[in-house]
């Protein structure tokens, strides 16, 4: 044994060469922590002390090669100032992956599960790298604000030329192994199993010369082979694109773009300083901030889920009742992540609709190259279509996705429960209707719950799992369990009206309709709040969801919380709806809608609709932008602060997260409790204040709690 740690191995065989085997104990994946880069650091002085040695091949212990660096470390090293951020990493990348680098014996990554950002940067800094057909490398460092810092900007482009690495690395996106191979970023794909065997074959030709292996190293090495024309074109054409696909709140991919530019000139050392000021640069932005904690609150909620679910077991067979739009999606959505599913519905009609919306869907996947023709047969052959009760005997979970009409839900509820195991759990796919209500009829309230999906639900990640008053645990984790199954990520809340998120957004859609009743033009709001970071402005958002599902879901709230979400005037949507104008569903709401080339709806500007509004104008305000952007977003982060004060959702991470993937939240901006912390909590309230008292009938959605006053008076914040 050559070198033996807590996270790496040095083994050498007796034809020379060394094997370097990362496999960090105590943890069920490598990453570049303190400890792991400490250690490599020894290794490889280790490796460069024995001089027997004729090659090195590094490898993983465990299933996936490296996922990348220790992000629960990031805290403290972007706390500080941004030039001892620049020197931490450029002497981590000089003292530490250069020396592994500038060993004077070839070396060979063998690259199983996946390589991502330090990981990948790892086999960027061997000479040669052999790659798993199942395995996937990637930078995907800008998808947290920042910019690849061992090397990523600095390598990558010499090995498969800048547009192709200005392409990884701006997208973020993870490769395949045939796509990195293309590319030239791994020199050979082969099975799982021969892996280690092509790496040792590999390795040995440069032992004997057959490979120049040196050679190879200096392409790494040496200034990026451009001339100036070449050079602008392929820098400033990407970077206008990346900007424009970007925008402006999220700055790393195209700081990356320039830090590719400015250093395609130099030679490697003078590169990484050029790629350690840009990481240093990024990570002091508020992007980088929100988007490495929505990361960590997202590995948080999964551990979570997980240990519900080991509690739950497997959900082996799932059944759907309503097979539209929706139910059609639910039954897509479980069985292409493998879980069977009847879908039954009263009419044939409904069955036609439902398997039709989920063969639409796996035809895109298709279309697309995600999945076969043949996988897409296998997988409606696991969707069994029913007008009867056939076999729900036999499953473990049952999603009731029927009209948004309790009496119907309690109808159909009640008599489901009757033909489904006592062990089976009964779920409402709701989005208004008490959970508590619902269970009222029902022999074991304890086996029932809510389950919200977002639609649509093959796109939205979010999954509501609502706990009644009489919901057991064992129903809670059963349909975690299989919202995990679906590729969901479930947030647990407690019933109330609205639940979490549609409670959420209820007083940002009062807020919107405030300011059109205060002369507010809604296209100017609109674009204030694209502008924002929102992937949507609130009227285009309301055309989407349905202006009478608004107004459904408005009278819910209003009797739920008749203080702030009661209305005393009439509103616009009120007028929209009166006028049948319902949005997207029937090409008129706040815009009109016509099918662009895709069949798609396109939202044109309509003339008419300000005549129509005008008689719920009841000012002429003209406001600037910073203060419709108050005006929309306070409301709503205020309703966030109630329901986590009242425990609707157990964690301020709970909430944020939910918005994020339930309603598309701005991911930069962290969430709302984040954005209050952002704001200044006492900043926040003060602004609140200021603008109560210009908000009329909509005073009391503008008010602070007692507590979240008590906090800005102590100096607190939701998140430390």
């Amino acid at each position: 044994m050559i070198y033996s740690g807590k996270a790496i191995t040095v083994q050498a065989s007796d034809a020379g060469i060394a094997e370097l085997c990362f496999d960090l104990q105590d943890e069920s994946v490598n990453k570049f922590n303190t400890l792991t880069l400490n250690e490599l650091k020894d290794a490889t002085a280790a490796i460069a002390a024995d001089k027997t040695l004729k090659g090195v091949i590094v490898t993983s212990g465990k299933p996936v090669f490296i996922v990348g660096a220790d992000i629960m470390e990031f805290g403290a090293l972007f706390g500080s100032s941004e030039d001892e951020i620049a020197d931490k990493i450029l002497a981590t990348n000089l003292e530490i992956f250069n020396a592994f680098e500038d060993l004077p014996v070839p070396t060979v990554a063998a690259i199983n599960g996946i390589a991502l950002g330090g990981g990948f940067e790892m086999a960027l800094v061997c000479d040669y790298r052999v790659m798993s057909d199942t395995a996937k490398i990637g930078l995907p460092e800008t998808k947290l604000g920042i910019i690849p810092g061992y090397g990523g900007t600095t390598r990558l482009p010499r090995l498969i030329g800048a547009d192709n690495a200005i392409e990884w690395i701006a997208s973020g996106k993870e490769q395949k192994a045939d796509n990195a191979f293309r590319c030239g970023a791994v020199d050979a794909v082969v099975a799982p199993e021969l892996l280690r065997e092509a790496a040792t074959s590999l390795l040995k030709q440069c032992i004997d010369g057959k490979l120049d292996y040196e050679a190879k190293r200096r392409e790494k090495q040496e200034p990026l082979k451009l001339n100036q024309v070449e050079g602008t074109m392929v820098f400033e054409t990407s970077m206008a694109f990346v900007a424009s696909q970007a925008g402006p709140h999220y700055p790393a991919p195209v700081t990356a773009i320039k830090v590719m530019k400015k250093a395609a000139g130099m030679s490697r050392d003078d590169a990484l300083r050029e790629e350690a000021r840009g990481i240093a640069k990024m990570a002091g932005t508020l992007a980088a901030k929100n988007l490495i904690g929505l990361f960590l609150g997202d590995q948080l909620l999964s551990k979570s889920g997980k240990s519900l679910a080991k509690k739950a077991g497997k959900v082996e067979r799932a059944a759907v009742l309503g097979a539209g739009i929706m139910g059609g999606g639910i039954a897509y959505q479980s069985a292409l992540k493998g879980t069977p599913i009847i879908m039954k519905d009263i009419a044939q009609a409904g069955i036609d609709l439902g398997l039709s919306e989920a063969s639409k869907l796996l035809a895109k996947q298709v279309e697309r190259g995600r999945i076969s023709a043949a996988e897409m047969a296998g997988v409606l052959n696991k969707i069994q279509p029913s007008l009867s009760y056939d076999g729900f005997d036999s499953v473990d979970v049952v999603v009731e996705a029927v009209v948004e009409n309790p009496k119907v839900k309690h109808a159909v509820l009640t008599e489901t429960e009757t033909r489904i195991r006592d062990d089976a759990i009964l779920a409402s796919n709701t989005s208004t209707s008490s959970i508590t209500h619902l269970a009222e009829p029902l022999k074991r309230p304890e086996n029932f719950c809510g389950m919200h999906f977002f639609n649509p639900v093959h796109r939205m990640p979010l999954v509501e799992v609502i706990r009644g008053e009489k919901t057991g645990e064992e129903a809670v984790a059963k349909t975690v369990a299989y919202a995990l199954a679906m590729g969901k990520k479930p947030v647990v809340v407690n019933d109330c009206p609205g639940f979490l998120v549609n409670r959420i957004l209820s007083p940002y859609i009062g807020a919107f309709m405030g300011l059109v009743r205060r002369g507010v033009d809604f296209v100017t709001i609109d674009r204030v709040m694209e502008a924002f970071g929102w992937p949507m402005g609130p009227a285009y958002l309301c055309d989407v969801v349905g202006i009478d599902t608004g107004v459904h879901a408005g009278a819910v709230m209003a009797e739920g919380f008749p203080d702030r979400m009661k209305y005393d005037f009439k509103t616009s949507h009120d007028v929209m709806f009166e006028n049948e104008r319902l949005g997207q569903k029937n090409g008129r709401g706040y815009y009109k809608y016509e099918a662009d080339k895709r069949g798609r709806p396109k939202k044109i500007d309509d003339d008419e609709v300000q005549a129509l509004l005008a008689p719920v104008v009841e000012g002429n305000e003209s406001l600037d932008k910073e203060t419709i952007a108050d005006a929309m977003m306070i409301p709503m982060c205020l309703e966030a602060v109630r329901c986590f004060e009242d425990g609707i959702a157990a964690s301020a991470t709970d909430v944020d997260l939910a918005l994020i993937y339930g309603i598309g939240f701005p991911p930069f901006r962290g969430g709302a409790l984040h954005y209050i912390d952002d704001y200044g909590v006492a900043d926040f309230v003060a602004r609140a204040d200021e603008l109560a008292e210009t908000a009329g009938p909509l005073k009391a959605m503008y008010l602070p709690t007692e507590k979240l006053r008590e906090m800005a008076a102590n100096g607190d914040a939701f998140f430390a």
